[in-house]
């Protein structure tokens, strides 16, 4: 059997990542010229092997990302999930879908080709079948199009738990809730960071779970149990995601015969850090095949790179701006995703994420924190009691003392 080492020994992976790091050192001038040519080549290589090409499309980093893609020749299909996103976010891939509509309306005649309903009304078989061949031919026309999640978002919190913390930590923690014989020696890991013979038979791996969750979650496993950790009042999952992104654009990406463009960054950290660093920014793998043409940015490179393109920012993300220190921020979320997501959140200063949808939809607001699920007793909760928990404030307003009775309750 080999171990996670053996594989990585064959991929080199140590050289990889020491090249990697090289090229994260780079000037942003070298870096966005290295991207054209990452974004160029993951283009010509993929058209040459007879498949398509789109860009997976989200926050401001994808849509910069889209962007790009467009200012260096490069027009691909865009798809998005956007009903999971803010209103800001929504309404630039509205405008992105009609941008689009407009400047590739004459698509098929740009390329040689005659539309599909003109192919279809010649007359002559012979004829018609050559027309229909250099249709074929081209690629796709650049359009947005609007994915449907799998499930809805309160269905996904139900059958599978919270997203909270991180993708990583929420996957590890599903685990301990979910034993099986199947997954005993991962579980064993993640409690006290012994792997076995498939990890390496490490002592000290990074895949045992931080002291401070372990004392929160480590008690759903009998063996965390045992060395006296808690065990959480509520189910959580890193599943979300698959469910509400990741299977909606597969399915359309098989259904289309064709491989995306992400938006990715190494420096973003999480659990997508090290394949990047591991295989770098366009990876043909024999079941994954994808560019991140961003992959050796950092964020500082992705908000020059939106200036400098003039794209179109999202309200959630406020304006982009540079500090005094001389460094580019977004004045209000760094970041943005799914409004019931709850990765990251234990991260943020207040008025975090939440604090911001209660001003934005009171009513949303009441419904996630309050009224999402039932617990044993009946009882109705919402990510307040997750929070809670993990030691989030959030019923309390930004500055105000909890416990603490606002002016208006005065």
């Amino acid at each position: 059997m080999k171990t996670v080492f053996d594989q990585m020994q064959a991929i080199g992976a140590a050289a990889n990542i020491e090249n990697f790091r090289v090229m994260q050192g780079w000037s942003y001038l070298q870096k966005v010229s290295h991207a054209e040519k990452v974004a160029r080549t993951f283009y010509d290589r993929n058209r040459a092997e007879g498949r398509n090409v789109h860009v997976s499309v989200g926050g401001l980093d994808s849509i910069t990302l889209h962007y790009f893609l467009e200012d260096i020749g490069v027009h691909a299909p865009c798809i998005s999930c956007s009903t999971l996103e803010g209103k800001g976010v929504q309404i630039v891939h509205r405008q992105i879908r009609d941008e689009m509509a407009r400047d590739y309306a004459d698509w098929e005649a740009c390329n040689g080709a005659l539309p599909q309903d003109e192919n279809d009304a010649i007359e002559d078989p012979a004829l018609r079948t050559d027309e229909h061949r250099r249709l074929d031919s081209i690629p796709p026309r650049p359009e947005m199009c609007f994915l449907t999640p799998i499930k809805p978002k309160v269905q996904v919190i139900r059958e599978f738990g919270w997203p909270v913390l991180s993708k990583e930590i929420a996957g590890k923690i599903a685990l301990l809730q979910n034993p099986s014989d199947k997954n005993r020696t991962v579980r064993h890991a993640i409690i006290t960071g012994e792997t076995g013979e498939y990890g390496g038979n490490q002592k000290h791996s990074r895949m045992k779970m931080s002291q401070k969750w372990l004392e929160k979650f480590g008690g759903a496993d009998t063996e965390g149990a045992a060395l006296g950790y808690a065990a959480a009042p509520f189910k959580v999952s890193d599943r979300c995601c698959y469910y509400l992104k990741e299977k909606p654009c597969n399915d359309w990406a098989k259904a289309h015969n064709s491989v995306p463009y992400l938006g990715l960054m190494a420096s973003e950290g999480g659990r997508r850090q090290k394949a990047l660093m591991m295989h770098g920014c366009n990876y043909f793998g024999e079941s994954t095949i994808r560019s991140a043409p961003f992959a050796i940015f950092d964020r500082q490179d992705l908000l020059q790179l939106a200036v400098d393109l003039h794209v179109p920012v999202p309200t959630e993300y406020g304006e982009i701006v540079r500090g005094k220190d001389g460094l580019w921020r977004t004045t209000i979320a760094q970041r943005t995703g799914c409004t019931m997501c709850g990765f990251g959140i234990h991260l943020e200063q207040r008025p975090h994420r939440f604090d911001r949808l209660r001003d934005a939809n009171p009513s949303e607001w009441e419904f996630w924190m309050r009224h999402v699920c039932q617990d044993e007793n009946g009882d109705w909760y919402g990510w307040g009691r997750v929070l809670d928990y993990i030691g989030v404030e959030w019923e309390s307003e930004p500055g105000q003392i909890a416990g603490q009775l606002s002016f208006e309750e005065f």
